[in-house]
């Protein structure tokens, strides 16, 4: 089972402490690297794939961005359509969106 977000972020700062005190062999200190810039990745391609629902959200029906706020028992239930085996896609097109 994957981990959240906030699990890996956590053992990704569990790592980096362990390696800021350097009192460990060169093997060790290698594999711990080896794994933050795992974690360090995963979550970055967490929060890229949250940004991403998030412009998807908050573009109208032209594609324009409009400021409206979120509504948390839509997440909720978008949440349970999910685990019920429904899949949404978001296009990843090439726009950039500023923000």
């Amino acid at each position: 089972m994957e981990q959240t977000f906030e699990a890996s972020l956590g053992e990704l700062e569990k790592i980096v402490g362990q390696l800021e005190n350097g009192d460990l062999p060169l093997e060790q200190s290698l594999k711990l690297f080896e794994d933050g810039v795992r974690l360090a990745r995963e979550c970055r391609e967490r929060l890229t794939q949250a940004e991403r629902r998030i412009e998807v959200l908050m573009k109208d029906g032209d594609g324009n961005l409009v400021a409206s706020e979120l509504d948390p028992a839509g997440l909720r239930s978008e949440k349970r359509s999910q685990r019920a085996g429904k899949q949404i896609v978001f296009d990843d097109g090439d726009d950039e969106v500023p923000f």
